[in-house]
């Protein structure tokens, strides 16, 4: 079903908060991973806004399959989808990271609290979130660079 907005397809409109919480998420994680000071005040935050990128990437997927159904076929717009579809791996992996490191700070909860994180998990848990958030960033600015250059290529 399209969905419009005061006349404006939604993907647009949905779009600009995709591309605004994906990379706050991704830098945020890697924050809490990198910085301790920043992980026991994040909290809970941690978990949140890798969270919601999985509940707004597939919203905007979705409607932006909505709208390239409704426009005349694209080079431009073929590449932008396909480059849309991997984004919702690298936000999951990125959510996996998240847990790991909210899972065994101060203050975790009680199935994790006073066990240490042996440094092999603390390792794999870095590299997951290093691997994940770097994927994750460089991804949304590929798709945004390639969702621009298919909504803009017909002006100027």
């Amino acid at each position: 079903m399209y969905i419009t907005v005061f006349g404006l397809p939604v993907h647009p409109l949905i779009v600009h908060a995709t591309v605004v919480v994906v990379p706050v998420a991704a830098l945020t994680v890697l924050l809490s991973v990198l910085w301790s000071r920043f992980r026991d005040w994040i909290g809970v935050g941690v978990l949140v806004l890798p969270a919601l990128t999985l509940i707004l990437v597939p919203l905007t997927t979705q409607s932006g399959e909505q709208l390239e159904h409704k426009l005349s076929h694209s080079a431009l717009i073929e590449r932008h989808a396909h480059l849309a579809d991997s984004l919702l791996p690298w936000v999951i992996a990125l959510l996996v990271g998240a847990a790991g490191a909210y899972l065994w700070r101060p203050g975790a909860p009680r199935i994790t609290r006073g066990r240490v994180m042996p440094t092999w998990l603390r390792i794999v848990v870095l590299l997951v979130v290093v691997v994940a958030a770097a994927g994750t960033l460089v991804d949304v600015v590929l798709i945004g660079h390639s969702g621009a250059a298919a909504a803009w290529s017909d002006v100027g």
